[in-house]
């Protein structure tokens, strides 16, 4: 790896399991708390299996505590629930995890908004591969993605499709249900719903407004 000398040096290197595996093994009382951590996390992790109310509420909570607001949240969780119903479709019938699924989420986003997710995240400049889109859409842009997903589950559902081909077909229309709809809005409302601020800089924004305000006031 880059050293910060600039030269390439040998590095040893572990993902985050294998670190947590390596704390776990360690005998010092030094790490103790790290241990009982793990046990906390694992332990909230049993929980949320046995009641998945616990996990939307720990989610929620996160998202207050990265300064998000209560309607986004909603909004947010709303749309993992719309996007759990979608995939368990696919899952029933016969759409591949993973790459399949990718493709699938792709085609909706491109007819929604005109842009694949990876085009999306790029138009955004979030550079991180870590970055979650949806985590940085506005609220109109999180209700067009639902929009999308939502139409494409009902068609699914409505004309049975079976396999990847016919449910790539129903991804098409039920995006292009979304596209429509947001176009529509586009040409009455005079602005865009895509934008390129991320959720970084819309805080930012919003920061620096309520700053402006309470130095006016």
């Amino acid at each position: 790896m880059t050293e910060a000398d600039g030269k390439m040096r040998v590095t040893d290197v572990a993902d985050a399991e294998q670190l947590f595996r390596l704390i776990q093994s360690i005998p010092s009382p030094n790490a103790e708390p790290f241990k009982r951590w793990l046990a906390k996390v694992g332990y909230e992790r049993l929980e949320e299996i046995e009641n998945p109310e616990l996990a939307a509420k720990r989610m929620r909570e996160l998202y207050k505590q990265k300064g998000y607001s209560d309607e986004w949240i909603e909004k947010r969780m709303r749309g993992i629930a719309v996007r759990d119903e979608l995939t368990e479709e696919w899952k029933k019938r016969g759409v591949k995890e993973q790459k399949e699924y990718a493709i699938l989420t792709a085609e909706i986003s491109k007819a929604t908004f005109g842009m694949t997710p990876a085009e999306y995240k790029s138009f955004k400049t979030l550079e991180n591969p870590k970055d979650n889109l949806r985590d940085h859409m506005t609220d109109l842009e999180l209700i067009f993605s639902m929009l999308g997903e939502a139409s494409t589950t009902e068609i699914v559902r409505k004309k049975d499709a079976q396999g990847f081909i016919h449910n790539k077909k129903a991804a098409l229309e039920g995006g292009a249900v979304a596209g429509n709809a947001r176009r529509e809005l586009e040409e009455k409302s005079g602005t865009k719903v895509s934008i390129r601020e991320n959720y970084k800089e819309l805080s930012e924004n919003k920061r620096k407004a309520l700053k402006k305000d309470k130095s006016e006031d």
